[in-house]
């Protein structure tokens, strides 16, 4: 059974490796360059980065290259729609989008998570040169991440768009990323065997598909669905090679009895 199950996953893996990208990556192709760069010579940047490797669940799929992606993309939706209110703003906003996409998910294994981590952002935060604005602002955007609850309101129009930046950049990992790698990490972590992944599939599939019509932003309600589809395709061929190797099993464990 763990023969099939990693034949599963190396199969996985290669199907997201050949899929083309999403239309967003060359649509915002100077917008991602800029967060990139951003996120990896910005010094409050690099601080968080090493302040929340403790809280993140590597092994849950939520890990560092989780947060790293979320961090970028979110940067830079939040560029491209941000440019109404001058570039200062714009880039200041993508700054308080990475250091959010860094914290989102640092109590993802704990209950009420986006609320833990919300409160959590502020102690890791405590002495960075931040406005309490700005702090709010992050702690917003990570309160309301999650999916499949309604958003806070708030009378202050950018920091509902940080979390809307937060949410999509989050929500676009719901695409290739779910089933290239997130799910299997996840089953690594429950220890799922291949019969039991191939019962739970058909109810993922569904609620991933129920993602495509949440996204907020502009950026997010044009581009976001793409992501899903290319999953969903993704998920559908991996469906059908998952019921074959199952058969297979249970010819195997004929033999043996």
């Amino acid at each position: 059974m763990l023969k099939e199950l990693e034949l599963v996953k190396q199969e996985a893996k290669s199907l997201a490796g050949v899929q083309p990208p999403p239309r967003f990556y060359d649509r915002f192709a100077p917008e991602l360059a800029f967060s990139k760069e951003l996120f990896f010579d910005h010094p409050l940047v690099i601080r968080c980065c090493e302040d929340v490797l403790p809280f993140l669940a590597d092994d849950y799929g939520h890990g560092i290259d989780h947060a790293k992606k979320v961090a970028v993309e979110s940067g830079a939706i939040v560029l491209a729609e941000a440019r109404a209110w001058g570039m200062d703003q714009a880039r200041h906003l993508c700054l308080l989008a990475q250091l959010s996409g860094l914290q989102h998910d640092i109590c993802r294994l704990e209950p009420e998570h986006a609320l833990r981590g919300a409160e959590l952002s502020f102690q890791i935060l405590a002495d960075f040169p931040l406005t309490d604005r700005d702090k709010a602002m992050i702690a917003f955007a990570i309160r309301n991440h999650e999916a499949f609850r309604p958003m806070e309101t708030s009378f202050d129009h950018l920091e509902e768009l940080l979390a809307s930046c937060l949410y999509d950049a989050d929500k676009f990992r719901w695409g290739p990323d779910n089933f290239g790698t997130t799910l299997w990490e996840i089953c690594d972590y429950e220890e799922w065997c291949l019969r039991e992944i191939l019962a739970k599939f058909p109810e993922g599939v569904e609620r991933i598909r129920s993602i495509a019509n949440t996204f907020r932003t502009e950026v997010g309600k044009t581009f976001g669905p793409e992501f899903i589809e290319m999953g969903l395709h993704l998920g559908n061929r991996l469906y059908t090679l998952l019921q074959r190797q199952c058969p297979s099993q249970d010819q195997a464990m004929s033999a043996t009895n």
